[in-house]
């Protein structure tokens, strides 16, 4: 939660930052512009990135920042949520959409994965890669390994890799998540 009238911190020299709006409003400065994110809205800092984040009336956030782990040269992105392509999923049913550019510039992404009530993963996955997710909408059901966790909107989920993971929608609205995901990683030569 970003207080009323609070400013973020500037970052490290090294350190990527992505925030994404959940609810409220924030200000992005960035290389002279100003610019207005509100709910379902984003923005993606490349490391040395000289740019400020304040709210005047408070905002809800999930922030992502960690240290770049690639030689790419990734550039500042923002943009909302629905504006961006959906990705075909075959066979799935789900709608899944990629806030970063899918390339080897950048060391991680955020997927927003929409399932009507009753829909459901059709296969269980397992990845070689860690996952966050943050369900930002509706309910479901959501299994990791042999155990099965009831969730809604506001709770949060790490899975480490080679765990196997599964969702459902229930309910009787729509739900959203926000999944975080290493890309573009061996995980052989990665630290």
């Amino acid at each position: 939660m970003m207080k009323e009238d609070s400013e973020a911190p500037l970052l490290q020299p090294k350190v990527e930052r992505f925030v994404f709006v959940v609810d409220g409003t924030v200000q992005v400065g960035h290389e002279g512009k100003s610019i207005s994110l509100s709910s379902n809205q984003y923005a993606y800092f490349p490391p040395g990135s000289n740019h400020t984040l304040t709210s005047s009336k408070g905002a809800g956030l999930c922030i992502f920042e960690r240290v770049y782990s690639k030689s790419g040269k990734p550039s500042f992105q923002h943009g909302t949520t629905d504006d961006r392509p959906t990705l075909p999923v075959d066979p799935e049913v789900f709608v899944l959409r990629k806030l970063l550019p899918a390339t080897d510039d950048y060391d991680f992404n955020i997927h927003i994965m929409d399932f009507e009530p009753g829909q459901y993963l059709y296969v269980k996955e397992i990845h070689y890669n860690q996952h966050g997710l943050l369900l930002l909408q509706g309910q479901g059901i959501y299994r990791l390994g042999n155990s099965w966790y009831p969730v809604q909107a506001g709770d949060a989920i790490w899975m480490p890799p080679f765990v196997l993971q599964w969702y459902a929608a229930l309910g009787t609205e729509n739900s959203r998540y926000l999944l975080y995901k290493d890309t573009n990683m061996d995980p052989l030569l990665s630290p």
